[in-house]
């Protein structure tokens, strides 16, 4: 029940920055047209993973970020976005997903902020 609720929460802390995210003006930025922070609400599945590097990734998870994997700019920028900093995703736990998912052609060694993806 607990991680129910805390799984709601985030998911609700997405809704409210994607809602925001409508607001603003819809330029060309590291997601494309959709902005970074509505990008972010895509990653919910990856809440609990995003937190503990011990966290299992579900599947739900490596499925989206092997999406957002194509774009390595647009997955770096939502792992330090705004959103995630409120949803209490640690960055230096984040970056460690795509190799946890096991993905073949994930970004290695792609810069993201101060943190390099492994």
């Amino acid at each position: 029940m607990e991680v129910t609720m805390k799984y709601l929460c985030i998911l609700g802390l997405f809704v409210v920055a994607s809602i925001s995210g409508l607001e603003r003006v819809n330029g060309a930025g590291e997601c494309g047209k959709v902005p970074v922070d509505r990008m972010a609400f895509r990653m919910a599945p990856c809440a609990s993973a995003s937190q503990d590097a011990q966290a299992q990734v579900s599947s739900r998870c490596c499925a989206e970020v092997q999406k957002l994997g194509q774009n390595p700019s647009c997955l770096c920028a939502v792992m330090l976005s705004d959103t995630a900093k409120s949803a209490g995703v640690d960055p230096e736990v984040a970056i460690t997903i795509p190799m946890r998912c096991n993905l073949a052609d994930r970004p290695v060694g792609y810069k993201c902020g101060g943190y390099t993806l492994p």
